[in-house]
């Protein structure tokens, strides 16, 4: 994860502070039954255990998939969401897998139409940052505060820890609910796995990482104008086929 143009000063989150944090989000997510109901656990847990931070959201997607929003107000779901939120701090985190932050949203120019939507819900402050959950579901952790100039570099680094454990927390609890973040059938559940199988050859043809090689996935997908799991199944197929001898 990088952290775009924002630089992050020497103030560090404490120590203790960071641990329990990490504790509770842990014991929270795994004892979770299914993936939504972890999501839910999750912004309650970050909401009341970060200095500053009034609300929290998180948005998750997942190739051929509605994007799945959780906060820990329902009012500022719409925040989070795609359908309001393109443009906004959260699908910035996504799809450039940097740190957002803006102390203060009085003085804010980047995300217009979604900063007006925010003040008019109170939010003075927001830090988004990226969540990788496995090889094709990404999403972002977003954090707001009532008033400006509270989100610091502290909460900034304890961002970036939690989302780091987050994401391997939601991966294990997707896995072992044996179904992606919308439940579906068994059907779509072989679809990611073509997926995940094409992304393991472009991460092993280009020598990218998991999140990259996804991205390559996708342009193709757009660009042929063909669902993602049909190019993933061209892809694993082609390289799948004996070579002539």
């Amino acid at each position: 994860m990088r952290l775009g143009t924002t630089e992050v000063r020497a103030e560090a989150p404490g120590v203790l502070e960071t641990a329990a944090l990490l504790r509770e989000v842990t014991a929270g997510l795994i004892a979770s039954s299914d993936f939504d109901t972890a999501l839910d656990r999750l912004v309650g847990t970050v909401r009341d255990a970060i200095p500053g931070v009034t609300w929290c959201g998180v948005t998750v997607l997942r190739a051929g998939a509605p994007a799945s929003v959780a906060a820990s107000e329902p009012r500022l779901g719409d925040l989070d969401d795609v359908r309001y939120g393109a443009d906004g701090p959260a699908m910035v985190a996504i799809r450039t897998r940097e740190l957002v932050w803006s102390a203060d949203l009085r003085t804010e120019t980047r995300w217009r139409p979604w900063t007006g939507r925010a003040m008019e819900f109170g939010v003075r402050g927001v830090l988004a940052v990226p969540v990788d959950i496995d090889a094709h579901v990404v999403g972002a952790i977003s954090l707001y505060a009532r008033e400006p100039g509270v989100l610091t570099a502290s909460q900034q680094l304890t961002a970036m820890l939690l989302a780091e454990h987050a994401g391997l927390l939601l991966g294990a609890v997707r896995d072992r609910a044996g179904a992606d973040p919308t439940g579906e059938s068994d059907e779509t559940l072989s679809a990611g796995q073509v997926i995940d199988q094409a992304v393991g050859v472009i991460m092993t043809q280009r020598g990218c990482p998991a999140t990259e090689a996804l991205r390559v996935l996708r342009s193709a997908s757009a660009a042929l104008a063909i669902p993602l799991r049909d190019v993933a199944e061209r892809l694993v197929t082609s390289v799948a086929r004996p070579r002539d001898t």
